[in-house]
């Protein structure tokens, strides 16, 4: 049995994107029956690179890894969202062996003992089939909740690469969680192309889908993903009481400029999203948000009103980028006319204030002395001092001593701590 495990060959895996691919990652991990994960690159026989194409830089950047692969004497394997964009041109070039869209990933074993190369584009009607049993590695579990997306902003491609907006189970998804629960894991993160439109279909909603999450015994913690705007409703707010949800919202704005928001073809307005963001801060959430910074027609006057209010918003986290144009998108047609300078200073303007937020944000609760729960994620040693780190409901980093050992994956209530520039920390 030994002999016959050694003989098996070792697949790495490497992640381009979001948290989504980071669930499709674990799906094939799972799949596979006569082959090794294995964590180290150098190790591996093949590498499977499950890549992301959300702007022209990301494509660029996988095939910058792909590149330096090349004399590695590795079989690579390519998936992911870019293989509508670059699959084909990187199979010609015989950069990697095969090439296989999203639908195909729970087929990863049988594909991988192919002597011929291959390219299978996606199916983007597709739902998966399979329930993780394990997150290799990580001490919280991602849920996909649902696939593909209804919107059309104009700067992104990713409903044309993940299909239109269809959602798994109720039923599947409660035994996902369950089944993992079973196995140790008691927090979890939904996650989604466009999360919120869970349930779109069948006329169902996502809170309703939370509700239930949150009476399963095992959750202890349940984090959601980056959602829209728009899709905060009455019953939204109602399932923010439960206990079990993290006190950290992710809400995508995008912008914060009225004309922007428009030409970016979103659906949301800042008007609503003031007063949405107001509620949420005085219920005690901390928020977050996406953040494109550089966009065509992003003028200085318009700039200008952008920041004004942005700096009204109580934000605490942010996930700013400047605009890269990704090809076959009606933003990309527009004439770039912000310079990379420039737009380096804005996005900077917006990460001080957001900073100082987070900042007043966790002081306020150290006043307060208000418990904070963490899951232990990590640790290290430090001068001869174990320090562990973890994330609390807010969303914040915290490091820790402790007199007595704390294991990794356990959870620890901290009260007394002090907030500092760059995270938490507290002595206990």
């Amino acid at each position: 049995m030994i002999a016959d495990t050694l003989r098996k060959p070792k697949v790495y895996f490497k992640t381009f994107g979001c948290r989504t691919n980071l669930f499709d990652t674990q799906v094939m991990m799972n799949a596979l029956r006569d082959f090794i994960q294995t964590p180290y690159e150098e190790d591996s026989d093949i590498i499977i690179v499950n890549s992301c194409t959300v702007t022209n830089g990301a494509d660029s950047g996988v095939r910058n890894y792909i590149n330096r692969l090349q004399n590695e004497g590795k079989k690579i394997y390519f998936t992911g969202c870019g293989v509508k964009t670059q699959g084909e041109s990187l199979l010609q070039k015989g950069l990697v062996f095969g090439v296989f869209g999203h639908s195909f990933k729970e087929q990863i074993n049988e594909l991988l003992k192919q002597s011929k190369s291959f390219y299978l584009q996606d199916d983007l009607e597709n739902l998966d089939s399979t329930i993780i049993t394990d997150f290799i590695g990580k001490s919280r579990a991602f849920i996909k909740i649902q696939e593909g997306c209804n919107f059309a902003c104009s700067y992104c491609i990713i409903p044309s690469v993940r299909g239109k907006a269809r959602s798994f189970s109720k039923e599947k998804i409660l035994q996902q969680i369950t089944t993992l629960c079973q196995k140790g894991f008691s927090e979890f993160i939904l996650t989604g192309t466009n999360m919120g439109s869970w349930g779109i279909e069948s006329k169902q909603s996502i809170s309703t889908l939370l509700q239930d999450i949150c009476q399963i015994d095992g959750v202890k913690r349940l984090r959601l993903g980056s959602l829209e705007p728009s899709q905060i409703n009455g019953a939204f707010f109602e399932v923010l009481a439960n206990p079990k949800i993290e006190r950290h919202l992710h809400i995508a704005l995008q912008h914060t400029s009225p004309f922007m928001l428009k030409l970016m073809n979103r659906q949301n307005t800042y008007s609503k999203d003031y007063l949405l963001f107001e509620k949420l801060s005085k219920m005690g959430f901390a928020l977050g948000s996406d953040y494109i910074i550089g966009h065509p027609q992003e003028s200085q006057k318009i700039w200008e009103e952008a920041l004004e209010n942005f700096r009204a918003l109580p934000l605490t986290h942010l996930h700013s980028f400047i605009y890269s144009p990704r090809d076959g998108t009606p933003s990309s047609t527009l004439k770039r006319d912000v310079r990379g300078n420039i737009a380096k200073e804005r996005q900077k303007q917006l990460e001080v204030i957001v900073a100082n937020n987070n900042l007043a944000m966790r002081q306020k609760l150290q006043q307060s002395n208000t418990p904070l729960n963490i899951l232990i994620e990590s640790q290290k040693v430090v001068e001869n001092q174990t320090l562990y780190s973890g994330l609390d409901e807010y969303y914040n980093r915290i490091e820790i001593t402790s007199k007595m050992p704390i294991s990794k994956d356990c959870w620890i209530k901290v009260i007394h701590f002090t907030a500092k520039e760059d995270k938490n920390y507290a002595q206990i």
